[in-house]
């Protein structure tokens, strides 16, 4: 008995999260046949654990104009044109269709009214709609990746490239497609199944990786130093923070949290990203407050002590630390000097600290660095020298800001990604006839299949 053939799909997506996802769905529903396989037994767990469970899933104030200003990358203009072309507008009308109500919580921040678990429900919706256009989305999960080869059609000369096929070893048998997509995320939460499979594909390929490091992640001190702050954990203010010199220095405006190893909140998460280890990050714990002129003339009219003074601003505990750090600072404020006025003043507003390092990727929210985008095309996520391998999503070298950037960034890159997949589909003379002999090895309708590649045409 002859063996089997090796199923064939039009495209292949490794990882079924929020990037993954969305391309299926928008590749099924442009007439292709996709399967998601994922190395996990839960789809989107990242999506269901986001913004405490609601999913802040996209934010709208990203600048259509220049998309690139909230995304971190050593090729800044790489995202732009995805980003442009499928804008946050676009993905909440996709939730609006699917009755999926959302609230704007903070500086442009969009979060499901009632579980991230509606988001999900929409992705796997939009997957289910597909043989509607006469496309199919299969998902493979739980089901591990073995090996992937590439195997061209015909030889290559020097320096060119040619079409071919990726033959795909999993835990549920082998699967063949022209096209690769590589949505498998970045290196961030192990403990929900990141893993480096999609860099070490890259790799394989003969693709350049930015070196990875965790991001928007909580900064840590070491010990001693930290000593005297360990007793504020849990409190939080609004703070100014920056990373970095004069020429290139990052600067955010956010809530600042104390924990007992360091420090975490927006405004930390967000400076992670920047920060390079042996650097120092400057906070400036009251921001909008000329605190010098405020110090100078209290002690002109008030006996009460400077952590009484300073608790007008700050809060109690960081007030009466603050004020414990100096001797000078110990005493009514109508006795201190003016030297030692100016002294803490200038500490309030320029405290500056050299973290020994982060939390790590175990509670990073995302993973800064990863394939190079100078071999990928800004237009289809292609990579240049492979014909058929997409990246998309997180494992890219491509960071949004806190806020919902990171998964625009997912939706925009599979709709482009999408969009190519499609194109590739419908390419070359024998488009229509590769189609008909899927179609009828696979069991689909010639109608859906020679309609859909009449529309590529």
């Amino acid at each position: 008995m002859p063996p089997s053939p090796t199923p064939t799909y039009d495209a292949i997506i490794l990882g079924a999260g929020a990037a993954g996802l969305f391309c299926a769905a928008q590749a099924g529903q442009h007439g292709l046949r996709v399967l998601l396989i994922d190395h996990f037994d839960r789809v989107a767990e990242k999506v269901r654990i986001s913004g405490g469970g609601r999913a802040n899933f996209t934010n709208r104030d990203l600048d259509p104009a220049a998309p690139q200003k909230h995304f971190l990358s050593a090729n800044p203009p790489f995202c732009r044109s995805a980003l442009a072309r499928f804008q946050p507008a676009d993905f909440t009308a996709l939730l609006e269709r699917h009755g999926v109500a959302f609230h704007e919580k903070h500086k442009g921040q969009l979060f499901c009214d009632r579980s991230a678990g509606d988001l999900i429900a929409l992705l796997l919706a939009e997957c289910d709609a597909a043989p509607a256009a006469g496309g199919r989305v299969d998902r493979w999960q739980p089901c591990a990746v073995r090996g992937v080869r590439f195997e061209a059609e015909s030889p290559s000369g020097a320096g060119s490239t040619s079409a071919g096929s990726y033959f795909v070893d999993s835990d549920r048998g082998a699967v063949t497609a022209p096209a690769l997509v590589v949505a498998t995320g970045g290196l961030s939460i192990p403990k929900i199944g990141a893993s480096d499979l999609g860099l070490r594909l890259a790799r394989q390929f003969g693709q350049k990786i930015i070196d990875t490091r965790p991001g928007l992640v909580p900064l840590t001190f070491d010990g001693a130093a930290w000593a005297p702050y360990a007793q504020l954990a849990g409190l939080a203010l609004p703070v100014q923070i920056s990373t970095g010199d004069k020429k290139n220095r990052t600067v955010f405006a956010e809530d600042l949290l104390f924990t007992h190893r360091g420090l975490s909140g927006p405004a930390v998460l967000q400076i992670s990203s920047y920060w390079r280890p042996g650097t120092p990050i400057r906070t400036n714990l009251l921001p909008g407050v000329d605190v010098a002129a405020a110090l100078l003339a209290a002690k002109a009219s008030s006996r009460r002590l400077i952590a009484k003074e300073l608790a007008q601003w700050l809060p109690n505990r960081l007030a009466e630390a603050w004020a414990g750090l100096d001797e000078a600072w110990q005493r009514p404020i109508n006795e201190a000097s003016d030297k030692a006025l100016l002294r803490l003043a200038e500490r309030l507003t320029q405290w500056e600290l050299v973290p020994t390092g982060t939390e790590g990727y175990a509670k990073a929210e995302v993973t800064v660095g990863g394939v190079d985008t100078r071999g990928l095309s800004s237009q289809t996520m292609a990579a240049k020298s492979q014909p058929g391998l997409y990246f998309i999503g997180e494992v890219m070298d491509v960071t949004g800001w806190l806020g919902g950037y990171n998964f625009q960034w997912a939706w925009a890159s599979a709709h482009a990604c999408a969009l190519a997949l499609e194109a590739q589909a419908g390419s070359g003379e024998d488009a229509k006839a590769h189609a008909h002999t899927r179609a009828n090895s696979q069991g689909h309708s010639q109608a859906n299949l020679h309609a859909r590649s009449d529309a590529a045409s």
